[in-house]
C-alpha cells in the first residue's frame, strides 16, 4: 500500500492494517519520521515537501516491489506526505509484516534508506530570515549502499 498525501495518518491504524485478518504475520515492523526542530543553519520552524505526483507513485512502486521480492513480506506499507509542516509533525512511515521478525525488520530498514534516497522528493527548510532547499546527505546514501544487490 501506497499514500502521498497532505493530510496527517494515525500509526496505530497503520500498524493495524499490516496483519488485519492474517494470522501468519508474526511480525510488524514501522518506522515513523518526524519533523525535527532543527536544521544545520538554526531552529527550523517549518519543512515544505514537494514531489511530481506520477513520477513520485511510480518509484514508490518500485522501491515496494523490490522490498517484496527480497523479503517473504505479507504486507507493506509506505506513507509519504507533503505540503508545508511544522516540526513534530509526522512525515513519513513505512511499514512491513512477515511471518518472521528478521524479515520485517530488514524490509523496513530497506524501505526507508531507499525512500530517502530514491523518492523524487525536495525538502525546503525555513529557519529564522531564510529558506532553502535541502541537498542529499551523504550518510542516506552510505546508509542505501548496503542493499545494493551483488
Amino acid at each position: 500500500m501506497i499514500f502521498v498525501q497532505e493530510h496527517d495518518f494515525d500509526p496505530g491504524d497503520e500498524i493495524a492494517k499490516l496483519s488485519a485478518g492474517n494470522t501468519h504475520v508474526g511480525g510488524v515492523c514501522v518506522f515513523v519520521g518526524l519533523v525535527r526542530d532543527f536544521a544545520d543553519d538554526g531552529a527550523l520552524q517549518a519543512m515544505t515537501l514537494e514531489h511530481y505526483p506520477g513520477m513520485t507513485q511510480k518509484q514508490l512502486e518500485a522501491i515496494e516491489r523490490e522490498a517484496l521480492e527480497r523479503w517473504p513480506l505479507d504486507a507493506t506499507v509506505i506513507i509519504h506526505r507533503y505540503g508545508r509542516l511544522q516540526p513534530g509533525e509526522r512525515i513519513v512511515l513505512v511499514g512491513a509484516a512477515s511471518a518472521h521478525r528478521e524479515a520485517a525488520f530488514e524490509a523496513c530498514h530497506f524501505l526507508i534508506d531507499w525512500l530517502k534516497t530514491k523518492a523524487p522528493f525536495w525538502k525546503k527548510e525555513e529557519t529564522q530570515g531564510r529558506e532553502h532547499w535541502v541537498d542529499a546527505k551523504h550518510t542516506d546514501d552510505a546508509a542505501a549502499l548496503r542493499w545494493n544487490k551483488k
